[in-house]
């Protein structure tokens, strides 16, 4: 099971769920105190900055930033459930949590696994820029740009609220 969240849910979403692993995506420079009960080794870290355009003094998610996201879930035994999280659980966190269920599940229709983010999160903006690098890598043909690009910018929150996504 995925769960996503805000920085400021980590710890209680870390603790409600039981997850042993997480995934953080969030400026870089960014403190973040990854709960007790996380192991090091199972804590992927990727910092870069929320765009989706290249901008002067920022940085844009990367392939390689993709590719070590990759790397990481697919190494991830699901024996216990896995948290991502970005700053405010809205557009990072959303989207690697799309990237990580069509990584997971590569027979599952893409606008079904969009469709499913939606239902579990009313303000998912997905970060265009990491999904367009993920459906190159995955080979899925733009279909997940276009999934995403289906449902749409998700409802304006400062927050987005914590929710699953079953692997199923």
């Amino acid at each position: 099971m995925l769960y996503v969240c805000s920085l400021s849910k980590l710890h209680d979403t870390v603790e409600r769920t039981g997850a042993r692993h997480l995934v953080t995506l969030i400026n870089e420079g960014t403190p973040v105190e990854r709960p007790a009960s996380i192991a090091a080794s199972n804590h992927l870290f990727l910092g870069f900055n929320d765009i989706v355009e290249p901008i002067e003094g920022m940085t844009p998610p990367a392939a390689a930033h993709v590719s070590e996201l990759l790397d990481y879930v697919v190494a991830w035994e699901r024996q216990a459930p896995l948290v991502i999280h970005c700053f405010a659980g809205i557009s990072r966190s959303t989207a690697a949590a799309y990237i990580t269920a069509c990584a997971l599940m590569p027979e599952r229709d893409e606008a079904d696994i969009a469709n499913a983010l939606r239902g579990a999160s009313p303000s998912a903006t997905p970060n265009a820029r990491l999904v367009m690098f993920a459906d190159q890598l995955l080979e899925r043909d733009g279909r997940m740009v276009e999934a995403i690009r289906a449902i749409g910018r998700g409802r304006d929150a400062f927050e987005g609220e914590p929710f699953e996504l079953a692997l199923d």
